[in-house]
Order: structure tokens, then sequence, then C-alpha cells
């Protein structure tokens, strides 16, 4: 026997029946009872859960510390950078087209902008060079806000911007400032003394078992400070928040015959204590950058 079929007015009224039955007061086949156990249950249900979250994040939170990261093992050799940086830090002019090396000069000119001699006066103090500047805290006491030593621009000299405003790149003779990414607590030496910086054509692949470099395109290159130093007094950092006006120590190398229109591969390297460096190391960025410098003429 076929089953009758329900009219569209039936579906309707069944539809009505579910969302709300006046006779036995149920509202979507629940009484209000019911609803009210399933609400308090996801209440109190995520009011336990919001309550686990906050004491996990406060009990994790009370064993970081504010001024310096509880683990850094990763960062047992910095990274370096040079400035300005250029396009993949690919830096490439052309002497007839001073537009080309503006952008460079201007960039060089904001970077270093505050390391002006007067403002490093008015934020940090004079140290005494060739041992670290140690402020440690006493016990639960804390040294803060510490101290910054000067990095004033003219320890740079030919690089500075000062007595040559363009920095060499009109007469072909550009500046590149090279900096030490800051890790706190580092304490870099070389053999006691102080670490330096050294660049020199960097060795790339061009075959299967063959080398070159662009050794005879270099030129001669010159250092400030002397010899590249990266002087103690700058170590150890403690922090952005404990040391607010800390300066980085910039070396300059100033490329003085580089050969024009070719591209000249370089790296440069800091010269420290248990910094491996070599093309072998894991990380091949930590300790050394490479960049690549072309002047056409």
């Amino acid at each position: 026997m076929a089953k009758d079929k329900k009219s569209c007015g039936d579906v309707i009224d069944e539809w009505q029946e579910f969302v709300w039955n006046s006779r036995t007061h149920e509202f979507l086949g629940r009484t209000a009872s019911s609803w009210g156990m399933i609400l308090l249950f996801y209440l109190v249900f995520y009011i336990f859960l919001g309550g686990m979250f906050t004491l996990t994040m406060y009990v994790m939170l009370q064993t970081l510390d504010d001024y310096k990261p509880t683990y850094q093992d990763r960062l047992a050799i910095p990274g370096m950078m040079i400035w300005p940086r250029g396009y993949f830090l690919e830096i490439e002019y052309s002497l007839l087209n001073p537009e080309s090396w503006e952008q460079y000069v201007h960039s060089l000119d904001y970077f270093l902008s505050s390391y002006d001699n007067m403002q490093q006066a008015r934020t940090n103090v004079e140290c005494p060079p060739d041992r670290y500047f140690l402020q440690e805290d006493s016990g639960e006491v804390r040294n803060n806000p510490k101290r910054s030593c000067q990095f004033n621009r003219t320890a740079l000299q030919a690089c500075s911007g000062i007595t040559d405003r363009h920095y060499g790149y009109d007469a072909g003779k550009p500046c590149i400032l090279i900096k030490l990414n800051r890790v706190i607590g580092l304490l870099p030496s070389k053999d006691g003394q102080s670490p330096y910086i050294t660049c020199a054509a960097k060795r790339y692949k061009v075959g299967k078992d063959e080398w070159a470099d662009d050794s005879a395109h270099i030129g001669e290159l010159e250092y400030f400070p002397p010899n590249g130093t990266l002087n103690l007094m700058y170590f150890p950092y403690y922090g952005k928040k404990a040391q607010v006006n800390y300066s980085q120590p910039l070396v300059a190398i100033k490329f003085r015959n580089i050969t024009l229109n070719t591209d000249v591969n370089v790296e440069c390297k800091i010269n420290a204590d248990h910094m491996e460096t070599s093309g072998e190391a894991r990380d091949k960025f930590a300790g050394r950058v490479s960049f690549k410098l072309r002047i056409n003429a």
C-alpha cells in the first residue's frame, strides 16, 4: 500500500512544531531545563579551558627574563651585515650617473646619523679601550639601565662622510660599512686582543672541481678603524631593554683601486677565537657576509 505523500503545508507545520512545540514547550526538540544544562556544561567547560591556558601562560612567563633570553645556544657565532645593502647584497652604480650612486650616499648618511659625535656625547660615555665594559648585576639587584660606550663616526675617518660627503662613490673608491649582529653576553676576542674584520675576494665555483676568485680585480683595501678592529670596550651587549643607547661598533672598508666594469665578489669575516668562519661551517652566513660590487665607468 502506497504511503500518503505529505503536502507542503504538512512539512511546514512539522518544522514549525520542531522549532517550537507549544504543547510540550520544547525549542528545537529540547525543554528549557535541557538547554540550560547544556549551556551550563559548556560555560563551565570553557571557563576551565581558559583557566588552564591562563595558568600555563603565567607559569611559563615566570621562567622568562625581561632583559635577556633564557636560552640562546643557537647564536654561537653572530651574523654580519653591510651598509649600504643594495639589492640582494649587490652594489652597482655608474660613475657617469650621479643618481645611480647618490642613493648609497643618502643611505649611509641616514645610517650614520646616530653616530654623530654630539649625539654620542649626549647618550653614551667614554670608555677605557681594549678591555670589556662589564656592568654585572648584584644578585637580584639589576644594574639598569646600563651605560654604552661612544662610537663616534669620526673613527671611520675617510669613510665617516665628514671629510668626503660622497664616501668615495663619486671617485670610484666607495666605502662599505660592516657591523656584527648583536648577541647578548657575547665576549669576542682574538688571542686576548680585540677581534677584527678582514675582507678579500670571495672564492666561487666555476666547474665541477674548479674554483676562482676576483683577487686580481679587488685592488687595495683600507680599513677604518685601523686593522678593522672591533674594540673590546663595546662588549658585552646586555640587550635592548637594559642597554637602550647601545651603538654597535662599525668597520669601514674603502676600495682604493677596484677594477671598473667588472663584477667583484667580496667576502668579509670576523677574526675571533672560537668563531669558525671557513667554508665548511654549517651556517655559511655565521661570522661573515658576502656581497658583489660593480662600478661602471
